[in-house]
């Protein structure tokens, strides 16, 4: 599949020198969208690579559910997965990309170490894609552009050669504060080593060594299974949740709210609260319905770890809601808009019987992107409190 030169309109591809910009070596459009007459061209080894880790996970997962593994392993597979998880959700998210609180030098080593184990790419290279994703949400600036549709965003993205707004907008976003962090570039430097050591051979040797499990199919389960679950429930919120569920903070983005993702990603499913206030550490109005994430942020401020948590103050979150809202809002929403969606059973996307006649927004933005700390909505000192108290 070959490649096009990518359009310098959002969805008709006509050239005119005055709508377009120069950014790095192509122009960029004075509005970015989504230009459906680009095609991206497939990188066959990811793609090959991909299919062959998901038939390995399979395999492993078979193992793990016939009861091939003594319980002990089986454990250390779902401690392992949930630590480095939490890593990418608190460590790589949360702290790194949105500086939603300080973390201690101790605690920042825990992230960037255990974030290895996830196997998600350097917490360099995250941050960097994640701010990109926040900034040019659902574009084609988006690595992960929802607008393409399902597989892409979930993981066709990792599977096709990057977009050159991805490439160009990248080189844009300011890193300098992790190029500044010794143990982020520390790890970015020797990742594939590390990588090797904590994400393949840790995981391993564990059950090996510890509880008598063959080589053979502990590497299937407690490196392939346990990865590939990891990976796609991290995917689940750049799909799932940019896709299929409502919009009660502001409509006019693409990320919606999702309790199903919120429960597999340990609190990242209330997406569109998240990029409405991407620097509150809840990532989330309410911490009480699937957030752990946001319950052991509070555990480091106790610990001594973590300090200076940020969150919207409920006036400006309520503001918000009431000015680009899409109406669902459980407290501040409307009857008409809450009918708009319904379901025979259980209100959630993934009930075959949901439908909204709720319309997504139309992705549109100008060159410059979205703030990434959404600083139109920070009025002043006030609006970033100090949680002592969950909500």
């Amino acid at each position: 599949m070959e490649s096009k030169a990518p359009a310098s309109n959002t969805v008709n591809s006509k050239n005119e020198n005055n709508n377009t910009t120069k950014v790095g070596s192509i122009p960029i459009p004075k509005v970015i969208g989504t230009d459906y007459s680009y095609k991206h061209q497939i990188v066959w080894k990811n793609a090959i690579g991909f299919l062959i880790l998901h038939i390995l996970a399979l395999w492993g997962l078979v193992l793990v559910f016939t009861g091939y593994f003594k319980w002990q392993t089986i454990v250390w597979i779902f401690f392992v997965g949930i630590v480095a998880s939490e890593s990418v959700t608190i460590g790589a998210h949360r702290y790194y990309t949105h500086r939603s609180f300080k973390a201690n030098a101790f605690l920042r080593a825990m992230f960037v170490i255990i974030q290895t184990i996830a196997g998600q790419n350097s917490m360099f290279i995250w941050c960097r894609d994640h701010r990109l994703h926040h900034r040019y949400s659902d574009t084609d600036g988006d690595p992960h552009n929802s607008k393409r549709g399902f597989f892409f965003c979930h993981i066709g993205w990792l599977m096709h050669k990057k977009h050159p707004y991805v490439i160009e907008l990248g080189r844009k976003i300011d890193m300098s504060d992790l190029q500044a962090d010794w143990m982020v570039m520390f790890q970015k430097k020797y990742y594939y080593q590390l990588y090797f050591l904590l994400a393949f051979l840790l995981p391993v040797w564990v059950p090996v060594h510890f509880f008598g499990e063959p080589v053979f199919p502990s590497i299937l389960a407690c490196y392939f299974a346990r990865y590939v679950i990891s990976l796609n429930g991290t995917w689940l919120v750049n799909s799932a949740a940019h896709l299929y569920g409502t919009r009660p903070y502001d409509q006019n983005l693409q990320p919606v709210e999702s309790w199903f993702v919120s429960m597999i990603s340990l609190g990242e499913g209330w997406h569109n609260y998240h990029h409405t206030f991407p620097w509150d550490y809840k990532a989330a109005e309410l911490t009480m319905h699937f957030n752990q994430s946001a319950s052991i942020i509070r555990f480091f401020e106790r610990m001594g770890w973590a300090s200076d948590l940020k969150t919207a103050s409920p006036e400006v979150v309520g503001n918000r809601i009431v000015r680009t809202g899409d109406g669902t809002h459980y407290k501040l929403g409307n009857e008409e808009a809450r009918a708009a969606v319904t379901a025979v059973g259980p209100l959630h996307p993934l009930n075959p019987t949901y439908t909204t006649t709720l319309k997504a927004p139309d992705a549109i933005l100008k060159p410059e992107g979205l703030p990434l700390n959404h600083e139109k909505d920070v009025l002043n000192v006030n609006v970033l409190e100090r949680n002592t108290r969950a909500a």
